[in-house]
């Protein structure tokens, strides 16, 4: 009796501040070893957040992990896929395996959900329409709980555009409309 084969993600363990490499490092193996078709999305959970000096924002973002030490992939769970990914350089093991040759648990389908949409991804865009001049709060991320104007759409990405005041200057900032909610 064979089994069927399910596109589900898993969680991958790495050493703290070496996610994007060893991302890197899974991708090129993936490719080199021709998994395409087993191993579909590695991602690190990342967002961007304000670069501060002496406690006020400098203009700049940088790149901030929601979740250090962790990678998401998303795979069928072959005995061939689990072995490429887990002897990676850099991968220390996956969430919710024992170790001892037994292969990991999947997250459950709206824990993954809810991080892709904290960070913009695709499933899940918010079927709320916002239109110029909504009054919104944000909800994640750097700004939030602030309560803000949409001053321009990008329905195409699934953000809006809205104002906010750094060092007495206005500045037009792109926020998810997962990361907001209407007031």
């Amino acid at each position: 009796m064979e089994q069927q084969l399910e596109k589900k993600w898993y969680i991958v363990n790495t050493y703290a501040s070496h996610e994007n490499k060893v991302r890197d490092n899974i991708i090129r193996r993936i490719e080199s070893m021709g998994m395409e078709n087993y191993i579909f999305r590695v991602i690190v959970a990342e967002y961007e957040e304000p670069v501060k000096k002496d406690g006020k924002p400098t203009g700049k973002t940088k790149m901030k992990n929601m979740y250090p030490g962790y990678i998401f992939i998303e795979m069928f769970m072959t005995d061939e896929a689990w072995y490429v990914v887990r002897n990676t350089p850099g991968v220390t093991g996956f969430v919710g395996s024992s170790g001892r040759g037994t292969k990991p648990f999947p997250v459950p389908d709206e824990e993954v959900t809810t991080v892709l949409k904290r960070i913009g991804m695709g499933e899940g865009i918010s079927n709320v329409k916002y239109e110029i001049g909504d009054v919104v709060r944000v909800v994640n991320g750097p700004l939030a709980n602030q309560i803000l104007t949409i001053t321009g759409l990008d329905e195409e990405k699934g953000m809006v555009i809205v104002t906010t005041v750094f060092f007495g200057r206005e500045n037009d900032i792109q926020v998810s409309v997962n990361d907001i909610e209407k007031v």
